[in-house]
């Protein structure tokens, strides 16, 4: 999978950013809890694209999946 989320402590001290943008991840997330749909979110950001936004997402969800259900050891 292509990567879309990068973080570099030269970009935004470090905050996940969409990759090849000062987009912070985290704004993208509270959008889509605002109820923004897609293309609002495009039309803020008109330089991002729908692709991009859904491997984001894709990027999230598997990164949460693999915690979630990581081994634990004790």
């Amino acid at each position: 999978m292509k990567q879309y989320i990068t973080s570099d402590t030269n970009i935004l001290s470090g905050a996940p950013v969409i990759a090849g943008t000062r987009v912070p991840v985290a704004r993208i997330l509270y959008l889509i809890k605002d109820g923004y749909s897609f293309a609002e979110i495009l039309k803020q950001y008109p330089h991002l694209n729908l692709k991009t936004l859904k491997g984001v997402i894709a990027q999230l969800a598997q990164k949460v999946e693999s915690k979630l259900y990581a081994p634990q050891v004790l």
